[in-house]
C-alpha cells in the first residue's frame, strides 16, 4: 500500500521515509508543525494523571520555537494538564512549556507557561465548572442499581479516574471503567449510553440558562457526524472499547478551527499583521470546512504560507450496514484538522504533510495497528489504521510511525539537533 517512493512525501501514503521527514523539519526554514500531543509525543494511558512526556522532546521544541504549536482535545492546566506532566518531567523546573491550542482550540499558551481563553465568557467558564461533580454523581447513581464484580473501594477509585476536570472541556473518561469490568460488556455499553444521555441533558441546561450557542459535546474516537452535525457515539462492539471520552466543550473548540488560528498567529509573527484580525479566534471560525479552506484562501498571502506538517495519531474509519448497503463512517479527533491541512495545500501547494503515529500500543484499545511486511525485501505498509474496505477516505496519511511516539519522537529530537546547526 505505500507509494512509490520516488514521489515527494506529500504525494505518497503510508510512506516508511523517516529521514525524509527530518531533512525536511531540519533544513525548510517557511516551515509550521501542527502537533497533537496524547498519543503523538506521549504514551496513551486510561488515566491522564499517568501520563509522561521526555523532558529532551520538550527542549527538542525549542528548536523550532516559533514553527511549531500543539493542538489538542486536552488542557495545558488544570490536574491532568500537559503542564503538570512537563513539569513533574522537569522535578518543577521545566525550561519551557509547550507553545499552542489546547481544550479544542479554545485554550491558548506560549512558551512561558502564560494561559488565556480568548473569545470565552466568564458565564461559560462557570457554567463549567460544576459539571466534573455532575459526571461523578451520575456514575454513582449509574452504579448504585447495578450489580458488578467491582469492590467499593475499586468502584471509587473508578469514578476519581473518570471525571476530569479540565477548566474548559470537562471529561468523562470510561477507559479505567472498560478495564475494571472486564467481561460485563452490557454493563460498559449501557455505561457508554448513560454519559451520552448525561452530555444531552447539560446542553439542554445550559439553553435555559441562555448559553444554548455556548457548547457542544466531543466524542473520542467517534464514527464521524451525521446530517446535523452532531458527533456519532461509536458504541462498543466486540474487544473494542469504542468512544471512551464524552468532553463537554465550548462551541467552535474544534481543532480545525484551531489551524486558522494558528495560521494567524504565525503569520503576524513573520509580517506584522494578522491576516484575520488580532482578535480573530476559534470560535470565530467557520464550521464548515469548505468555508474554512475558503476563508484560508481569501485572506492568506501564498507568499508567506508555510509548509505545514500536521501530526496526528486519531483517525478512524469504519464500514457499517445501513439500508443493505456499506457505509463509510470516518471520524477521529485528528481526522478534521489534518485534512485541511492536506486541503490547503490543493490551493497553496506548499508541499504539507499529514503525519500519522500507530498509538495501537498504548493502554487504549480503540484503535487499529498498521501493519508492515516486507514486500520485494522493503518493510511496506500492507494496512493503516482504518477499515481496508473504506477505500475512497479523502485523507491521505503521507508518512506513518508504525512505532508510535517513541519512534516519531526520536525523529523529532533527530531533526531538531540538525536544525540547529
Amino acid at each position: 500500500m505505500t507509494s512509490f517512493t520516488g514521489l515527494p512525501l506529500h504525494q505518497q501514503t503510508y510512506s516508511l521515509q523517516h529521514e525524509a521527514l527530518i531533512d525536511l523539519l531540519a533544513t525548510t526554514e517557511n516551515l509550521l508543525i501542527i502537533q497533537d500531543l496524547d498519543g503523538v509525543c506521549m504514551g496513551l494511558v486510561k488515566d491522564p494523571l499517568h501520563r509522561q512526556i521526555d523532558p529532551a522532546y520538550v527542549e527538542a521544541t525549542q528548536a523550532f520555537d516559533g514553527h511549531f504549536f500543539v493542538l489538542t482535545n486536552g488542557e495545558h492546566i488544570g490536574q491532568r494538564g500537559v503542564n503538570g506532566i512537563v513539569e513533574r518531567a522537569y522535578a518543577n523546573h521545566p525550561i519551557s512549556y509547550l507553545p499552542g491550542l489546547a481544550a479544542g482550540g479554545v485554550q491558548w499558551q506560549d512558551r512561558s507557561g502564560e494561559v488565556l481563553h480568548p473569545g470565552v465568557s466568564d458565564e461559560e467558564l462557570s457554567f463549567l465548572t460544576a459539571i466534573p461533580d455532575r459526571i461523578q454523581q451520575r456514575l454513582r447513581q449509574f452504579f448504585s442499581d447495578r450489580p458488578t464484580d467491582l469492590t467499593p473501594e475499586q468502584l471509587e477509585f473508578c469514578i476519581e479516574a473518570s471525571a476530569l476536570d479540565n477548566k474548559a472541556s470537562p471529561t468523562a473518561n470510561l477507559n479505567t471503567f472498560y478495564e475494571a469490568l472486564g467481561n460485563g460488556h452490557e454493563i460498559y455499553i449501557a455505561l457508554q449510553h448513560e454519559m451520552q444521555a448525561l452530555m444531552r441533558e447539560l446542553l439542554a441546561e445550559a439553553a435555559q440558562k441562555g448559553l444554548s450557542d455556548s457548547f457542544f459535546v466531543h466524542y473520542a474516537p467517534n464514527l464521524g457526524r451525521d446530517t446535523s452535525g452532531t458527533e456519532i457515539v461509536w458504541f462498543s462492539q466486540g474487544n473494542e472499547s469504542g468512544t471512551t471520552d464524552f468532553q463537554f466543550m465550548l462551541r467552535g473548540a474544534v481543532k480545525e478551527a484551531g489551524v486558522l488560528a494558528i495560521l494567524n498567529r504565525y503569520y503576524h509573527q513573520r509580517t506584522g499583521t494578522y491576516p484575520l484580525g488580532a482578535a480573530f479566534n476559534s470560535r470565530q471560525a467557520p464550521h464548515d470546512h469548505q468555508m474554512l479552506l475558503q476563508r484560508v484562501q481569501e485572506n492568506f498571502d501564498p507568499a508567506t504560507m508555510p509548509l505545514i506538517v500536521g501530526v496526528g495519531d486519531t483517525v478512524t474509519s469504519k464500514m457499517v450496514e445501513e439500508n443493505g448497503e456499506l457505509q463509510a463512517k470516518r471520524g477521529g479527533s485528528d481526522r478534521n484538522f489534518l485534512q485541511l491541512i492536506q486541503d490547503i495545500n490543493l490551493h497553496f501547494g506548499k508541499g504539507n504533510l499529514v503525519v500519522y503515529i500507530d498509538s495501537s500500543g498504548g493502554e487504549l484499545k480503540n484503535r487499529q495497528a498498521i501493519q508492515v511486511a516486507a514486500v520485494n525485501g522493503k518493510p511496506e505498509v500492507v494496512q493503516g489504521p482504518c477499515d481496508p474496505r473504506d477505500t475512497t477516505d479523502p485523507l491521505k496519511l503521507n508518512l506513518v510511525f508504525p512505532g508510535g511516539y517513541q519512534q516519531y519522537c526520536a525523529a523529532f529530537k533527530t531533526a531538531a539537533k540538525r536544525r540547529q546547526t
